[in-house]
């Protein structure tokens, strides 16, 4: 463990690069390693059906030449002077970019705050398996279970190691555990299947394999026997599970590229009410633990905390340094990074939790749809238009009445997001957060 954790190798390898390509003639430069490590196991039926285990060290080059740049990327350094040389070239013979270039160096990062981003337990593969078997078990023995689609944990290592021409050089290293299992509930044709999983960042937080099983369980023989809803316009609640899609669009929505490229449905609304007053959703780069939690940006940035919707008002884009300049803005460290270009991204996403509980919101549905589960990834980033398959349950008077499937929910964004009231049941659980949220008068077709 203390090889996989020693980044010093790692950060002296990108020093050279760098300085390779002042040699070589670049004008700035930076450089990224990428140390990955994995282990997963899969399961099936009380058997391991697969384990695979991985290592790599991945280096990504980008140079600038004037207002020209190239990046190059090698998964090992034999020769940091021709890989840097051959950078060189190549951004000699490339475009001008006006946008280009590396963060400004009064935005970089100096202090660090500590995150908690490292669990220092490497599990071995007899632990994970345990786990896998655990959670099918669990969610085979829920009355109504005839079948089971496997179950599967794992545990990763990476993080990133960025040096810069101007003098910026930093780590950092997370871990992360998952563990999923789905479950098939009924006969022959009547089959349903529905799912549960958790990731974590430290093996502690995980939630209890049976509890994972138990839940995939009895959501799957939940779904037996659905119905086709009517189509019309109902008021439509969406489980957090579900609701996290819509936060997920937003994301993308206001990315800083789409914002420059002027294909986002929200590319004009900057200050405008977006959601209904009351709503706030924040980008949190520096949340203990979180699974987008990072200490600085892919450019060296430290990124500050975000409420990209305050009070139903929207207050920032996704900014990195490339992004920001097309702009005639600063960035504000959101760029992501392996070892390809930086490009703008959320980190925490959430959606804040509302005042009332899920279970009083589904009381006050006379009818209604709730949903579960979400299908295909219907919604159009340039115009908002939506559509998505979905299957959950019918409301029927405050009250979960049936299962249904095979529904189609559609809308735009620019009118469902004003019509968005939080529920209260949030949890952190994801890199995109959310709890319940109701939309009034959505359409759905069904029967």
């Amino acid at each position: 463990m203390t090889e996989i954790l020693d980044q010093t190798a790692l950060k002296d390898h990108a020093a050279r690069l760098v300085e390779a390509a002042r040699r070589a003639g670049a004008d700035a430069a930076d450089a990224v390693a990428v140390r990955g490590i994995a282990l997963g196991v899969n399961v099936r039926l009380g058997k391991v059906e697969e384990s695979e285990r991985s290592e790599s060290d991945d280096f990504g080059l980008r140079v600038f030449v004037g207002r020209r740049n190239a990046l190059v990327s090698a998964n090992s350094l034999s020769d940091p002077a021709a890989l840097a040389a051959r950078a060189v070239a190549m951004a000699r013979a490339a475009p001008e970019d006006p946008f280009a270039g590396l963060a400004d160096p009064a935005s970089l990062g100096t202090r660090f705050p500590d995150l908690d981003m490292l669990d220092a337990h490497v599990p071995t593969a007899a632990e994970l398996t345990g786990m896998a078997l655990a959670a099918e078990d669990a969610a085979r023995a829920v009355a109504g279970v005839t079948n089971s689609g496997g179950a599967g944990a794992s545990w990763s290592l990476g993080g990133l190691v960025l040096v810069t021409s101007h003098g910026f050089a930093g780590t950092w290293l997370a871990s992360r555990f998952s563990l999923s299992v789905t479950a098939i509930a009924g006969e022959g044709t009547g089959m349903e299947r529905d799912w549960d999983a958790t990731a974590k960042g430290h093996r502690e937080d995980l939630d209890a394999p049976d509890k994972v099983g138990r839940t995939a369980g009895e959501r799957a023989v939940r779904r037996l026997n659905p119905r086709k809803a009517e189509t019309g316009q109902v008021p439509v609640i969406y489980d957090r599970r579900a609701a996290t899609s819509l936060v997920g669009h937003l994301a993308g929505a206001v990315n800083g590229a789409a914002i420059a490229r002027k294909t986002s449905f929200l590319k004009d609304r900057m200050g405008e009410r977006v959601f209904a007053p009351g709503v706030t959703i924040v980008d949190d780069p520096s949340l203990k633990r979180g699974l987008g939690s990072r200490p600085f940006d892919g450019e060296g940035v430290v990124g500050d905390p975000l409420a990209v919707i305050e009070d139903g008002v929207l207050r920032h884009w996704f900014l990195d340094s490339a992004s920001a300049r097309e702009l005639g803005l600063a960035t504000n460290g959101r760029a992501s990074r392996g070892t390809g270009n930086p490009s703008p991204g959320s980190t925490n996403l959430t959606l804040m939790a509302g005042a009332t509980s899920r279970e009083d919101m589904i009381r006050s549905v006379a009818r209604g749809l709730y949903i579960t589960d979400l299908i295909g990834h219907g919604a159009n980033g340039v115009t908002g238009d939506y559509s998505r398959g979905a299957s959950g349950f019918w409301i029927e008077n405050g009250e979960l009445a049936y299962p249904v499937s095979e529904i189609t929910v559609a809308g735009n964004l620019k009118d469902m997001y004003p019509r968005l009231t939080p529920a209260s049941d949030l949890e952190y659980r994801f890199g995109i957060n959310a709890p319940s949220v109701m939309i009034e008068g959505l359409t759905i077709a069904g029967r």
